[in-house]
């Protein structure tokens, strides 16, 4: 098994990389070169592609070989990158950003969803059952770590290497990853899948998957009261006297050790045959009670003479929740990926990529939404209101876990 994880492991972590660049680094770069904080905000929209994964997925099924796409896509990114380390002189003293880099930073988001299929298809074929915990473990924790070493690590660098260097370093680790795609005796042992005319009537055949429809629900539903809660709760103790600093220490390193160290365990437990549902329902269970006690911290500062200044035993546990619902979170998201993975393994093989970037479409939609609407919500209903909200959705998902099919229990 180790010879399927450590190579998966790599190229997961490589596949963090887009996702840390423009979430944490790029940010900073962008302000640093004078965009305005409207135009930093508005260039997010270039995570576009990612919403269309299934537009390409039926490719990558039913063309080639998700290897060949896995190797070509990720040495793709390397040209991009390298190209966008030669462009920076020409707009570091412009006001906005030029469509030269903004092209190609949207590719660079259209080639990391590809990669994004590809690899999934071959962890698909590439896992057995029983291995698809530590996999799935492999996939999140490997993934959160290069998205914080491009967001973190980078930015670090960035006096040392320049942006021209910096994006040469990313240039060189992708054509890297791409050679260990391709030529990793373990991906190299998969067949090739043999062309097909058979005609696919699309959704028809997604559906008919047993478990999708439940997977579906479920995929889209159960980050809703976390990532809602999650996007507030640091803005409220913000509000109510925290540091920015000592909130950017809990909420950021914090929230990614916590967050890793649940999906490790979540791993652990599956590779030591916990079925997924049933501690799935365990650790949501936790996650109510988790985000029960912020609501109820949150309505305890609103009364009078409630702080949380420094030294306070209330800002102490306000803090330890932030890391226990991270915590939490890890440990959710390593076993729902691995029902996910389940359910996919369950469709025929030509259309196993997109059935799996169906779910994960959806999967990132839930977040999307909820992370988006919570501060209208917070604005149009109250902050008590609010989290009563976050609270019902939180339990949802322990709702639906009951009507499960029997496919995946």
């Amino acid at each position: 098994m180790h010879a399927k994880l450590l190579p998966l492991a790599g190229l997961y972590l490589v596949q963090g990389l887009p996702y840390g660049l423009q979430s944490g680094l790029l940010p900073i770069l962008l302000r640093s070169h004078g965009l305005s904080l409207t135009q930093v905000g508005l260039a997010k929209g270039l995570y576009a592609p990612w919403l269309f994964k299934l537009v390409w997925a039926p490719l990558v099924d039913r063309c080639g070989s998700p290897r060949a796409w896995l190797a070509l896509s990720t040495a793709a990114l390397g040209l991009l990158c390298a190209l966008l380390g030669t462009l920076s002189p020409a707009w570091s003293e412009q006001a906005e950003l030029p469509f030269a880099v903004l092209g190609l930073l949207l590719l660079l988001n259209l080639g990391s969803a590809v990669q994004d299929v590809a690899l999934d298809t071959l962890a698909l074929q590439l896992l057995e059952p029983e291995e698809l915990g530590p996999g799935n473990t492999v996939q999140v924790v490997a993934y959160k770590l290069g998205a914080a070493l491009a967001g973190g690590g980078l930015l670090a660098l960035l006096p040392t290497l320049s942006w021209a260097g910096l994006f040469l370093l990313l240039a060189f680790t992708y054509w890297l990853a791409a050679a260990l795609a391709w030529i990793v005796p373990a991906l190299r042992q998969l067949p090739w899948p043999q062309p097909s005319s058979e005609h696919i009537a699309f959704l028809q055949d997604l559906v008919a998957v047993p478990g999708t429809l439940w997977a579906a629900s479920f995929v889209l539903t159960y980050k809703l009261g976390e990532q809602g809660a999650g996007s507030l709760f640091p803005l409220l103790l913000l509000d109510r006297g925290a540091s920015a600093p000592e909130l950017g220490l809990w909420n950021g390193m914090g929230a990614v050790i916590c967050s890793i160290a649940g999906s490790s365990l979540g791993g652990a437990l599956l590779a030591r045959h916990w079925h997924p549902l049933p501690l799935l329902r365990s650790v949501l269970q936790l996650r109510l009670g988790g985000l029960a006690c912020q609501t109820v911290l949150l309505f305890h500062l609103d009364t009078a003479g409630a702080s949380i200044g420094p030294g306070t035993v209330l800002r102490g546990v306000a803090l330890l929740s932030l890391c226990l619902q991270h915590f939490l979170g890890g440990l959710v998201t390593t076993t729902t990926f691995t029902i996910m993975m389940h359910c996919s393994q369950l469709a025929p093989r030509a259309l196993q990529a997109t059935h799996y970037s169906l779910l994960a479409t959806l999967e990132l939609l839930g977040k999307l939404l909820s992370g988006t609407l919570s501060g209208v919500l917070a604005d149009g209903l109250g902050l008590h209101a609010c989290f009563a909200v976050f609270l019902m959705l939180s339990a949802l998902p322990l709702l639906e876990l009951g009507q499960a099919p029997g496919t995946l229990t």
